[in-house]
């Protein structure tokens, strides 16, 4: 189902703006958010504050990355395509955040301590996971890169569909809820995960099917 029948377009300076727009608030954010937190603006626990706003946000982030390929078939457009590479670099700098203020700032680069947490709290080794396929991800969203890996290219950039769920584990875990915020979250990911997920079962029942007949 589309919403139009003529393919919708921005113009070349209109792509331009909302990509300008896109960078100047992800960056400026996030460089708000550590100018707060060094001259003590994020409350009583700046440390915590960081941490918090950055694994939000690179959620949210993540979460916008997903949608851009259902609204591009709901339009129908080519256009929010063209923004995927950038969110999707911006989901890897908010998580890549998240992760440097927890360890630099919250456990001072103590790696005896680090390596307590990651036994104490296996969320932690769950957002790590989700973080080095982002970096993954990030690392070869190049076009030039994508040329030369061919379809195992597509496979991997598949991952984001567990990078997901791996990523609102980690979120849950920590809230020590599934509840209250982290419910919203999953509803929105399994709301985008539906399309996929539609895909996933009917591929799999045609290959049952087809091993039945043989």
């Amino acid at each position: 189902m589309t919403f139009r029948k003529k393919p919708f377009r921005l113009t070349l300076w209109q792509r331009r703006g909302l990509k300008a727009f896109i960078h100047i608030f992800a960056l400026g954010y996030i460089t708000w958010l550590f100018f707060a937190g060094v001259t003590d603006q994020l409350g009583p626990d700046p440390v915590n504050t960081l941490i918090n706003e950055t694994g939000t946000w690179a959620i949210h982030f993540l979460l916008l990355t997903l949608t851009l390929s259902p609204l591009a078939k709901w339009l129908p457009s080519p256009e929010p395509m063209h923004f995927r590479r950038m969110i999707g670099v911006y989901t890897f700098v908010y998580a890549f955040a998240h992760l440097f203020t927890y360890v630099f700032f919250e456990l001072q680069l103590d790696m005896a301590l680090v390596a307590s947490e990651l036994v104490s709290r296996p969320y932690i080794i769950v957002g790590m996971v989700a973080l080095f396929l982002l970096f993954a991800l990030t690392a070869t969203s190049f076009k030039r890169i994508q040329r030369i890996m061919g379809r195992k290219w597509q496979k991997l950039h598949n991952s984001i569909y567990l990078i997901l769920p791996l990523a609102l584990l980690h979120f849950s875990w920590s809230q020590k809820t599934f509840w209250q915020e982290p419910v919203w979250y999953w509803m929105i990911g399994l709301i985008l995960m539906s399309p996929r997920l539609k895909h996933w079962y009917v591929t799999y029942q045609k290959k049952s099917q087809k091993k039945s007949k043989d």
